[in-house]
């Protein structure tokens, strides 16, 4: 798995975002991370190595924007230049999580169509309103591979509807970590699951979070184990 971060940043901080990883991780290093910019990383799908081989290897698996949202407004001009890497490398499957699905039109190149074969795009729903507000709207986008991931999930969701139509390929559920987290309960990681395993979706358990409730206790995780014990949970029915 290689990770590609083309800007770096986010924009319209939602509440809690002060707790997420990008803003803990910036802070470690003095970055302000409200405040969006282009990195040294932007043409990496396209940069080759001194032996004249590209640096992102054939079927390599890459995760997108992991440190900000690949559809935030200020890279709208970047990301022009971005979806040109990507269809370039089309041989390399690229991962794009968004809480930002909405805006998907925007930017998108001519020659899109139906969508690229080599890109996922993994939309954010952290409760029921987001989901109601964000997942439909996916369903009617032109993508050859979508996912959804509950992160960090604050509650009981219900996407029956959504998984019964056949074009959500995993469902993925995580609590939220750091000092200020906001509790996950087991129940509705257990929920999610059961749900996509009457639709026959994939499903993974991610990382509990640092607050977490099971079986009516509610337990502080240390963020070092939070994805193993979720992995000790062995509900996962997808990698």
């Amino acid at each position: 798995m290689t990770v590609w971060n083309p800007w770096h940043g986010c924009h319209k901080i939602s509440p809690g975002c002060q707790n997420c990883y990008m803003y803990r991780r910036d802070a470690e290093f003095g970055r302000n991370s409200s405040i969006v910019t282009k990195t040294s990383q932007f043409k990496l799908p396209v940069q080759k190595k001194r032996d004249g081989t590209y640096k992102l290897y054939e079927d390599d698996y890459v995760y997108t924007c992991m440190t900000s949202d690949f559809f935030v407004e200020e890279a709208d001009e970047w990301r022009k230049d971005a979806w040109e890497f990507i269809h370039f490398r089309s041989s390399v499957k690229f991962y794009i999580i968004t809480k930002r699905i909405e805006r998907f039109y925007v930017s998108l190149p001519a020659d899109w169509k139906d969508g690229y074969e080599n890109v996922t795009i993994c939309s954010t729903c952290e409760n029921q309103a987001t989901a109601d507000k964000r997942i439909p709207f996916m369903l009617n986008l032109p993508l050859k591979h979508m996912e959804i991931i509950h992160e960090p999930m604050l509650e009981k969701i219900n996407i029956e509807k959504y998984l019964a139509t056949g074009k959500i390929e995993k469902v993925i559920c995580s609590g939220e970590s750091g000092d200020n987290a906001r509790l996950c309960d087991y129940e509705w990681i257990l929920n999610t699951r059961q749900q996509c395993i009457e639709h026959n979706v994939p499903f993974y358990f991610k990382q509990t979070g640092a607050l977490f409730k099971k079986d009516n206790k509610i337990y502080r995780i240390p963020r070092e184990i939070q994805m193993s014990q979720a992995e000790k949970s062995g509900i996962s029915t997808a990698d």
